[in-house]
């Protein structure tokens, strides 16, 4: 991708809106404390997502109605900062590298899912909740991603840095934040494109599993087992339930229900009961109760795990990959683990 160098009047508007970030980033005392979100910081939040829309401005650029208010954006950014997994995904599948982005903990990598290509070279600006404001001035950005749950305290310091367009939160409205990120992106026929993809995809995973009507008949569950919290059953407000409602497939009665998920203890994971069930481990597999668990009688009841249904799947991938690319890799794991061969 060829990307446009800016004119000698935006680099001048980017130094001086940096100057005004370094001054607030002084009088704010660099001491913002992170987002304590269940998930600790991780991707698969809930919740819903303001209606956001975008019209051609008057300077050519384009404003954006988001859920903190209008938005004026320059043309083709390309100097963009993403505070988000979510955000980091929308960028690299519209073919932008950031040129800087958060991580889910210090000294973690960008991501386990995107190609290496894609994320090298990227600056780390901080953990999600807790941006750097001062690496994030550093980087001149004409463009800032992110969401009114991680980062409404930093807003104002961070659109004196750059435009800085948030979506309401992650989760389940990651195609609406996926369109705001297009616009805000001005890529909005690549977003069209991988729209249509993913559709035609979903089509051909119902195909593989046996049509829509079998899809239906067969309930699906998603366990979580997490270091210092309870067992997390999810349920339909989330990343993961979108994806399996966009396949129409069943859903346990106990997860069959708006929200987020239901936490449940060892002796509870009967609930998790379904035709096959998909599980991930975030921390130490002994601390977050999955060795106990999997080990124990009333996982080996379950009817997936007694007619080997049952699929360990990658935590970063499923919790993190809030996105039309991660979305991709889910559907193609699903569609393995249903048509080829036995569970773990």
């Amino acid at each position: 991708m060829v990307f446009r160098s800016g004119s000698a009047s935006r680099a001048a508007t980017r130094l001086g809106t940096a100057l005004r970030a370094t001054a607030a980033v002084a009088a704010l005392g660099l001491g913002l404390a992170a987002c304590g979100g269940g998930d600790g910081g991780r991707g698969g939040g809930d919740g819903q997502e303001a209606g956001a829309t975008g019209g051609r401005g008057t300077s050519g650029g384009h404003a954006l109605h988001t859920v903190m208010g209008d938005v004026q954006v320059g043309p083709h950014p390309d100097r963009v900062v993403v505070l988000d997994t979510d955000a980091l995904d929308s960028a690299v599948t519209l073919g932008v590298k950031p040129v800087g982005a958060t991580t889910v903990a210090a000294g973690a990598p960008l991501s386990t899912y995107l190609a290496k290509s894609a994320v090298a070279g990227i600056k780390p600006v901080g953990i999600i909740g807790s941006p750097d404001l001062e690496t994030i001035a550093s980087l001149k950005p004409d463009l800032i991603l992110g969401s009114k749950a991680r980062d409404e305290k930093s807003y104002k310091e961070l659109s004196a840095i750059a435009p800085t367009v948030f979506t309401g939160t992650t989760g389940p409205a990651w195609r609406q934040n996926f369109t705001l990120h297009a616009r805000a992106l001005d890529r909005t026929g690549r977003a069209a494109e991988v729209e249509k993809a993913y559709t035609t995809q979903v089509k051909q995973v119902v195909t593989a599993l046996g049509g829509a009507g079998k899809a239906k008949a067969t309930t699906v569950g998603f366990v979580r087992f997490v270091e210092g919290a309870d067992i997390r059953l999810y349920l339909n407000d989330t990343f993961v339930g979108s994806i399996f409602h966009d396949l129409g497939l069943g859903r346990p009665a106990d997860q069959d229900r708006n929200g987020f998920s239901l936490d449940v203890g060892p002796e509870q994971i009967d609930k998790a009961d379904a035709d096959v069930l998909f599980h991930s481990t975030y921390g130490n597999p002994e601390k977050a109760k999955e060795t106990a668990v999997v080990g124990g009688p009333l996982w080996h009841g379950l009817t997936a795990v007694r007619h080997q249904r049952v699929y360990a799947v990658d935590d970063d991938l499923w919790m993190l990959g809030i996105g039309y690319t991660g979305a991709g890799r889910i559907l193609r794991q699903i569609q393995a683990d249903y048509t080829g061969g036995a569970g773990s």
